[in-house]
This record gives C-alpha cells, sequence and structure tokens, in this order.
C-alpha cells in the first residue's frame, strides 16, 4: 500500500523532510503559507500537490498522514488539527511546550487510533543504535555517567530558549541508553541575547539507578559540537557526530585498584565499524511503515511525553536558579488547586490555592490566576491574563490578553470580551489591544458584551445582554444595548432604594451618596 504523505512547513529543517519523503516516494503534498517558497517547491517537485492552508489541504481528503515542520510553538495546535482530521501524525520536536499539550495530544491519537511519532533524529542514528546495542549487551558494563555537547552558534530563535530548542535530542537518547527515568534534575544557564530566553543551559540528570547525566547546550560557541560520552565499569564509548567517519570509538579503558588507591589503567582507542546511512532517512522510513502496519514508532508520542516532562521540570530548576527538583513530586507539591482531566494548562502559568478549573478549559501561558477561583467549562484564559482572587467564571467564556479581573468578580455564562476595537482577519492588529479592567466585586451577566477599552466600576452590575460600550461607575447597574445606567446596587447585591439625599440598602443596611454622576459608600457593614 502506498502512503501518500504531506509535509506541513519547508523552511529551515522541513525542506530535509520534504527531501526524504520524496525520495522514498511518499510525498504526496508540501503545506506552506509562503507563496514564493511553494513556487520554488512546485519547480523542484512539479508532481507533488501544493497546498497554502492545511484547511485546504486537509479538505482533499488525500493525505494519509501528515509531516509537522513548523516552529515549536505550533506543533501542539498543528498536530492537535491533524489527530482530528484523523491522520497519523509524525511532528518534530519537541511535541509540544507543555506537558499538557503532549497529554492531549497521546490522549486524542490514542481515542483516534493514529499513530502518534515524535521527530527524536538521533535515536535513528546508526551510531546511536549500535551504543545502544553495546550497553544492553553489556560491553560497557555498568553505567556511572554519561555527559552530551549540542554546542553551535545559532540558530537563535525567540519563541523557545535553548534548553527547548537542543536539549530534546540528548534528552530522548539519554533516557533511552539508560532505560530508566530520572528522579532528580537541576538546570541554570544565561540569558544574553534576549531578555527571559536561556542562551545557554547545563542540565543534571539524577537517575535511581545511580546514574548521572549532563547536558550541556548553548547556540552562543564559537564551533559546531555534538557529542556523547558515555563512561562505565568495562568501558567508556565517544559519539561524535561532527567526525565524518569515526562517528562511534571505545575506549577500554579501567579502573585498577592497588593499595586502596585507584590507578587508571588506559588502553587504545577502538573505532566502531558502522554501516552509515542517513539518520534522517531512517526516521522518515520508519514513520511510512509504523504507517502501512499500524505499528508504534520507536519514538511514539509516549516517548515524547517523557521528554515533555524532563523538558519542564529542568525549566523550573532553571527559573528558580538552579534548584533541584523532584521528577516525582515537584507537579503535585506545586499543584494546589484542581484541575479536570480534560482541561488544559500551558506552562508557564501561574495559579492560585483552592482554585478549580473544569471540563475542557484551556489557560494559556502567562497567566495568573488568584486563589480559590471557580473556572467553568469550556473557558478560555489568556496568554497573558491576569485574575484576582476568588473569582467566578461561568461556561463557555473566553479572557483574552488585555483583560483584567480584580478579586470577586463574577462573569455570567456566554458573556464575552473584546480586545480589538476594530478587528479584521485580513490584518493584525495584537499591537493595538485595548486594555478592560473589571473592578473588585463586579458582576457581568449571562451574554453580556465588554467593548474593550472600558472600566467596569467595583461591584456594578451588568444586566444580561447588554452591551457595555463606555465606562461603568461604581455601584452602577447597567442595561441594555448600548447599556446605560438604570439603577445602583449594593456591594451585597441588593438594588438600592432612593431616600432624600441617599441610597439605602434594605438588607444589609449600607448607605451610599450620589455625587457628580459617582456612587460613594458612607456605611459599609457586609464584609
Amino acid at each position: 500500500m502506498d502512503i501518500k504523505v504531506a509535509v506541513i512547513g519547508g523552511g529551515y529543517w522541513g525542506k530535509n523532510l520534504i527531501r526524504n519523503f520524496h525520495a522514498l516516494g511518499s510525498l504526496y503534498a508540501i503545506c506552506d503559507s509562503d507563496k514564493a517558497r511553494l513556487a520554488l517547491f512546485q519547480k523542484e517537485y512539479p508532481e507533488v500537490e501544493i497546498f497554502q492552508s492545511t484547511q485546504a489541504l486537509y479538505s482533499s481528503g488525500k493525505a494519509d498522514a501528515v509531516v509537522i515542520a513548523s516552529p515549536a510553538e505550533f506543533h501542539y495546535s498543528m498536530g492537535k488539527e491533524a489527530l482530528l482530521h484523523n491522520q497519523d501524525v509524525f511532528v518534530e520536536k519537541p511535541l509540544s511546550l507543555s506537558v499538557d499539550e503532549g497529554v492531549e495530544l497521546n490522549k486524542i491519537a490514542k481515542e483516534k487510533n493514529r499513530v502518534l511519532m515524535v521527530g527524536h533524529l538521533l535515536q535513528y542514528h546508526p551510531a546511536i543504535l549500535k551504543l545502544k546495542e553495546m550497553i544492553d549487551g553489556g560491553e560497557l558494563g555498568k553505567l556511572y555517567y554519561i555527559y552530551s555537547n549540542r554546542l553551535n552558534l545559532g540558530k537563535i530563535r525567540q519563541e523557545e530558549n535553548i534548553l527547548w530548542s537542543f536539549a530534546p535530542h540528548d534528552i530522548s537518547v539519554i533516557l533511552s541508553l539508560t532505560d530508566e527515568m530520572p528522579d532528580e534534575v537541576s538546570c541554570f544557564g544565561g540569558q544574553y541575547l534576549q531578555n527571559k530566553i536561556a542562551d545557554v543551559t547545563l542540565s543534571t540528570l539524577s537517575f535511581p539507578s545511580g546514574i548521572k547525566a549532563h547536558i550541556f547546550v548553548s547556540w552562543l560557541h564559537p564551533y559546531k559540537e555534538q557529542k556523547f560520552i558515555v563512561v562505565g565499569s568495562e568501558k567508556m564509548a565517544v559519539f561524535n557526530d561532527i567526525e565524518k567517519t569515526d562517528k562511534l570509538v571505545l575506549f577500554p579503558h579501567k579502573i585498577n585498584w592497588k593499595g586502596n588507591i585507584p590507578v587508571p589503567d588506559k588502553k587504545d582507542a577502538q573505532v566502531v565499524k558502522i554501516d552509515m546511512s542517513e539518520p534522517l532517512k531512517q526516521e522518515c522510513a520508519h514513520f511510512i511503515e509504523c504507517v502501512r502496519h499500524r505499528s508504534r514508532p520507536k519514538t511514539d508520542g509516549e516517548e515524547g511525553l517523557r521528554v515533555l516532562k524532563v523538558l519542564h521540570t529542568c525549566q523550573l530548576s532553571l527559573e528558580s536558579s538552579g534548584k533541584p527538583n523532584s521528577m516525582h513530586t515537584v507537579a503535585e507539591a506545586s499543584k494546589t488547586y484542581f484541575v479536570h482531566p480534560t482541561a488544559f494548562i500551558d506552562e508557564p502559568s501561574t495559579i492560585g490555592q483552592g482554585t478549580s478549573i473544569w471540563h475542557f478549559s484551556h489557560v494559556l501561558k502567562g497567566s495568573k490566576i488568584g486563589s480559590n477561583c471557580k473556572i467553568g467549562q469550556n473557558v478560555v484564559i489568556g496568554p497573558h491574563v491576569e485574575i484576582g482572587n476568588n473569582v467566578k467564571i461561568q461556561n463557555n467564556v473566553s479572557i483574552y490578553e488585555g483583560v483584567t479581573l480584580e478579586d470577586n468578580v463574577f462573569c455570567g455564562p456566554s458573556m464575552v470580551f473584546t480586545n480589538v476595537f476594530n478587528p479584521r482577519s485580513e490584518i493584525p492588529r495584537m499591537k493595538e489591544l485595548r486594555k478592560t479592567l473589571v473592578k473588585q466585586g463586579a458582576t457581568l451577566g449571562a451574554n453580556a458584551t465588554i467593548i474593550c477599552g472600558n472600566t467596569i466600576g467595583r461591584y456594578a452590575l451588568i444586566g444580561a445582554g447588554a452591551v457595555v460600550t463606555k465606562d461603568v461607575p461604581d455601584y452602577g447597574i447597567v442595561v441594555g444595548n448600548p447599556a446605560k445606567v438604570s439603577g445602583w446596587i449594593c456591594r451585597c447585591g441588593t438594588k438600592l432604594i432612593s431616600k432624600k439625599d441617599k441610597f439605602v440598602c434594605e438588607l444589609c443596611g449600607n448607605d451610599y451618596e450620589l455625587n457628580k454622576g459617582s456612587l460613594k459608600a458612607v456605611r459599609e457593614v457586609s464584609s
């Protein structure tokens, strides 16, 4: 059976995938948003279908599988889209940029009975395969220590730091060689070119068996270096991918004890003969065979998820100046809130103690949610949204970037925020966001719409279905389209009664005064 593969993304690495799938006779289509790039591919591969959007690609209904070679920040969204279109998926590393996203992709792949494979290329390298064979056969003896360098000058990225860009390959290989997960990791690094984006990191992985591994990655290095050093009780091995011929070398050095003193016994290096073939071609061929025979890839989604968990824990250590973190306890120790299994939290995000996030909700990266909040079903928050304490957000609400909710705000079902005043699909306007502030204690009724750039006052009440087009004063009740002040409401949620020159709450006894269109509390006995 011929397998028709579509490659999404024809840039820096995608062009190599396109070349290999074409050589294997499986390249059906190329999808890229760059018209000029597509035109060049059309000349080089005239028999291949060309698509400028994934929607058009999936509408054709001809692809058996897709390969995603987009920037890492799109791996999750594009992978999910492909799986939901019943495609087998090969996604370049990393699987995604958060553990929760990786969990979701694996879940969808399992439910859809789809192949999900991650591009951890080194696991298809003949030298690494040979090294794994020797370790499993006991030739190196008991493993002590693994050290990897992945260094270069560029390619410098902006969507992820050096840890997430370079280290997935090394982590994948180390997990394979040790055949276990670390129980503790630490990571520290330096940021020199861009704020909050590490250019150099050094990670330490400690394994239950006693093995230690160090991973040194940098895109600020004067020359290219890609090297693994594996130290065992019987032999030591060096994999140097920069070498053209002698990529794997054994050193049968041993340590002899003389009078309780360890003395090195050095031996000559031994070059390991390897039948070299292009690792990427082997990886692509493996994917095709997995699709054809419905078999599990060597680097499947679960393997990609294990790598994500190590990366995530390293990132937490990096953000805490190298503090060691337990793989087993760091997530649960910091998780003093509830997240339903169908909800997803992007990292980094901050969620306060006692908060609950329910079915199919999504908190995007950079968002901060306070303590004791109640987030209902199908709620989207972020990116970079701040929400106070004790906030209640009912079902089907999206809190977009530019919106801030203070403490005790209530958002009714299906109410709407906007953040761009004059949106156009074809014109990017994320730099024109107008901020919306909802102050303490305000209530936004079901199906209300808050036009961006306005402030909702303290304890104001927005009526169901109202469309707010201007600032709302403290304690104001607004209804209609456009919303207008129709009365005043107490902090306790009871409509105020006008008595002489005051507004009085007959339920709790609070008194208010109206001065130049604004209501001020004279006496508030409720807390």
